[in-house]
């Protein structure tokens, strides 16, 4: 008969222990017969993730020519190889080659997360089968197996425990929260949440301290770890603003296209006295002069440029286009653990009978003091505080180290981490104090206690929950000496404590005889006098304090969506300016709401505690169903599914998981908040710098547009044959247009709110600009046209003057365009040398074209005598001028509504 184990969903955490086992038809002793797993092992498969399918590398290039515009450089290549002129044919599919290898290169290492994920996963487990304790692949892990833990075991699959001797297990990766889970066997309220199912141990975490035994409930798929899996397989990829606003520009750009080449067909048809194929070759010209074949590439090129800065910045940018999405970001979602905090857990609280006392520094690393007041601690003068401070160490089995890169670790656990770093910045005596005796921490005593010897007595220090500890203690130390404890004050200190998000630890000692070498628990009844108190915390970056601020200057909000306990998450929270520390909402609270309340809690609360992989998926959607453009940060495996989701996931680069950063588009190489301030600011940069590039390369479209449809109006010459309209656009967008990527930051661009997403590419007034701009080169070269045609100036010489007086134009105007609206001639005119540069090399590129005979030949180009480059430079020079008059008119209105 088919056994249904894992195909009925059963909260197994909330069943008694021995109830699973019997459900499973295990045995506490025995395990499983290696019968029985074998039919098993058949029946339900082996404990291993599902594989990913590959996309192949061709397609994944191939995936990179699908974009609207480098469908218009396409149709450019079919126009001109329908002209004949097959080496410009070829030159602009090299275009969209060059342009897709830029994507593909900077995306090569793409989603690889599931793999990842897999090498996450224990490759040995220790397991009772056949009542025989052995070691095997955790793979042929099945259903109702007996797994024994122990201190550095990965768990292998998803466990209900049935044992647990001190057994503490870190499950930051996967549910976010910043100390060791410490865990019991009793059954759990059905409603328990993840982070607090303390009776079970979940695949990928990784056993700290204590040993346990436990039986598989879940495997491969099906554990949590496989629920994030299977989460990161389904989000769909989005959009990013700029592709989709591309994508816009490109549709639209191309209806125009056909729309007026059509009519000017039509006209010239009927109202002109035009052979018909001289007529469609002037329309197909129309085409190519208006299709700006250059901006996909040049547009990949500025994106490349931000990707090299933002690394500069410690930011790494593994897409392409979320350089720019960066820019529009309205709201940043961050988990609290290792990407706010620094995951290195900090005493900051030193309680004692006579005062209170701060310690400087955070982390595990020992730079820091004791302070009383803001001023260092005399310990000659406080041998309470040096007493208590020394309990904490000699109560101890953690040890600090330092990896190859000189970041201080914690062999151990990471609370007892915390009270080394404090004995290490006091200044107190650092000799090695042998001990005679210890009593491990056991979580139903809730303390450890070591002997050690004194001059004239031995003394038992000892450190535990401060609530146990409050219940043992018989009197309390102060300068006064031993006096009667007072419980209600300490119960106070506790509270104060507590409400500021710190985790709490207790100290007390007592005095026993020389003859006492050995102690248990049964030593530790009567005589005890309480020490004082420890405060710890997951301290917040100081520098994430300065980035959120800077954050909501630039009207952005920092959300904290984390697995922590919410009053630690508010504390958190506040400090940090994240919140008001008192709002927040729960997992369980989210798991209540419809879909519609949902998005409206998502806008209303900034912090969100005790979530799930499941919960941070859903707040994502849920802001960007009210169309916020949102960033998510973190470095668990929990994460990764909300990562992949948001418009931008970034990952922490030193602590971040691998499945993380392969499920993100930017990495922080520092694991530092305040880098994603900087990468916001170079993401407007960039975006303001694509807008500056279009608004100069189409008006050079619009003016040869112009040309060709005046020209068919009035039944002139045509000014351009097609081949020298496409030098003139790729010589404009590739080479001067490049200069406008590497413009400074607009001033007060990291002030204004984020853009919203449907903000068109192209606004009112830059239609209105490159309308105006097209006009002024293309009128002002029509009519210098006709000027030089009257004087019977050859066909020839007229073609090679207008191609250079459009060309030297947008080279003035590449100056204009610097600045959208502030005068060309400020402080910042010599800092972009590219834009002299490109200027010189374009000067060099028009000499070439006009003197070089191949290039005669290739181009109908003519050379020109010296008196002839007089109208190209008198244009521009006026084109420059004109348009800084718009500008000027325009700051006035600006200022005008201001007002």
């Amino acid at each position: 008969m088919r056994k249904d184990y894992i195909h009925t969903k059963r909260e197994w955490y909330s069943i008694d222990s021995a109830d699973v086992i019997d459900t499973l038809e295990s045995d506490i002793t025995v395990g499983l017969l290696d019968d029985e797993a074998n039919q098993r092992l058949t029946q339900f498969g082996e404990n291993v993730l599902p594989e990913k399918k590959k996309v192949s590398k061709i397609i994944r290039f191939l995936k990179h020519f699908n974009d609207i515009l480098i469908y218009v450089l396409f149709v450019a290549a079919i126009v001109t190889a329908f002209l004949g002129h097959y080496v410009d044919t070829i030159v602009i599919l090299l275009v969209a080659v060059v342009n897709a290898s830029i994507g593909y290169f900077q995306e090569n290492k793409a989603e690889k997360a599931l793999e990842d994920i897999k090498k996450m996963l224990s490759l040995k487990a220790q397991v009772v089968r056949d009542g025989v304790r052995t070691e095997i692949d955790a793979s042929l892990l099945t259903i109702g197996d007996m797994v024994l833990l122990s201190p550095g075991d990965k768990v292998p699959a998803d466990l209900r425990l049935v044992r647990a001797d001190n057994l503490k297990i870190e499950e930051s990766p996967l549910t976010g929260e910043s100390v060791p889970s410490e865990k019991k066997v009793a059954a759990l309220p059905v409603d328990t949440m993840l982070g607090d199912r303390i009776n079970m141990a979940f695949s990928s975490t990784t056993v700290s301290a204590g040993t346990g035994m436990g039986v598989v409930i879940a495997i491969g798929k099906d554990t949590e770890i496989g629920k994030i899996n299977e989460m990161i397989s389904e989000v769909e990829e989005i959009t990013t603003p700029l592709l989709r606003q591309t994508a816009k520009f490109g549709k639209t750009v191309s209806i125009v296209i056909v729309g007026i080449a059509f009519v000017i067909y039509l006209f010239g048809h009927f109202f002109r006295d035009y052979d018909s194929g001289e007529l469609l070759m002037s329309v197909i010209g129309l085409a190519v002069a208006a299709i700006p074949e250059g901006l996909p590439a040049i547009l990949s090129i500025i994106l490349a440029i931000g990707v090299q800065n933002m690394a500069r910045r410690n930011a790494i940018v593994r897409t392409l286009p979320s350089v720019e999405t960066l820019g529009a970001v309205s709201v940043i979602c961050s988990d609290k653990t290792g990407t706010l905090t620094k995951n290195e857990m900090t005493v900051k609280t030193v309680e004692i009978c006579d005062g209170e006392f701060t310690v400087s520094g955070t982390g595990y690393a020992p730079t820091g003091d004791v302070l009383s007041n803001g001023v260092k601690v005399d310990f000659d003068s406080e041998p309470i505080l040096e007493e208590l401070i020394s309990c904490f160490n000699i109560c101890n089995e953690a040890s600090l180290g330092k990896d190859e890169d000189e970041h201080w670790f914690v062999k151990g656990d990471p609370t007892e981490g915390a009270l080394i770093t404090l004995y290490q910045k006091a200044d107190v005596d650092h000799s090695h104090v042998e001990r005679k005796s210890t009593i491990p921490f056991d979580s139903e005593y809730k303390y450890m206690a070591t002997l050690i010897e004194d001059t004239d007595h031995n003394i038992i220090y000892i450190k535990g929950a401060p609530d146990r500890l409050l219940d043992m203690a018989e009197k309390e130390k102060s300068k006064a000496g031993e006096q009667d404890f007072d419980r209600r004050y300490w119960e106070s200190k506790i509270t104060e404590l507590a409400q500021k998000g710190q985790r709490i630890i207790g100290a007390a000692y007592k005095k026993v005889d020389k003859s006492i070498i050995d102690i248990d628990h049964e030593d530790i009844h009567d005589g005890i006098v309480f020490l004082g108190l420890a405060g710890i915390i997951d301290p917040p970056r100081e520098e994430a304090i300065e980035a959120i601020r800077l954050c909501s200057e630039a009207g952005i909000t920092v959300k904290m969506i984390t697995g922590d306990h919410v009053d630690t998450a508010k504390t958190i929270g506040k400090e940090m300016g994240i919140g008001d520390g008192t709002k927040a909402l729960q997992g369980k609270d989210l798991e209540k709401m419809s879909d519609a309340e949902l998005e409206v809690a998502a806008q209303e609360y900034d912090i969100f505690a005790r979530t799930s992989p499941e919960h941070k998926l859903k707040l994502v959607k849920a802001l960007q169903a009210r169309g916020t453009i949102c960033a998510m940060t973190g470095d668990g495996v929990n994460d990764a599914p909300a990562l992949k989701k948001a418009d931008v996931g970034i990952a922490m680069g030193i602590k971040g998981t691998e499945v993380t950063k392969d499920a993100s588009e930017m990495v922080l190489a520092d694991d530092n908040f305040s880098t994603i301030v900087a990468a916001v600011e170079e993401g407007r940069r960039v975006y303001d710098n694509l807008k500056k590039t279009i608004l100069f390369i189409l008006p050079t479209n619009g003016a040869e547009s112009f040309l060709i449809i005046a020209s068919i109006l009035f039944g002139t010459m045509m000014p351009l044959t097609p081949v020298q309209i496409l030098w003139v656009n790729m010589v404009t967008s590739v080479t001067v247009s490049l200069a406008l990527a590497f413009e400074r930051i607009e001033p007060g661009a990291m002030k204004r709110p984020p853009r919203s997403p449907q903000t068109p590419l192209l606004s009112g007034y830059f239609i209105w600009r490159i309308l105006f701009v097209s006009v002024l080169i293309g009128g002002g070269t029509l009519w210098m046209t006709i000027n030089l045609l009257d004087k019977g100036v050859s066909e020839e010489i007229v073609r090679t003057i207008t191609l250079q007086t459009i060309v030297i134009a947008q080279m003035f105007h590449l100056f204009n365009s610097r600045s959208i609206r502030g005068f060309a001639f400020n402080k910042d005119f010599f800092t972009n040398k590219a834009v002299f540069v490109v200027s010189g090399l374009l000067v060099i590129l028009q000499l070439a074209i006009t003197y070089l005979p191949f290039m005669n030949n290739v181009f109908g180009t003519y050379p020109l005598e010296l008196n002839d480059w007089v109208y190209p430079f008198i244009l521009g020079f006026a084109v420059f001028v004109i348009v800084e008059i718009e500008k000027a008119v325009m700051r006035k209105i600006d200022a005008l509504k201001t007002k």
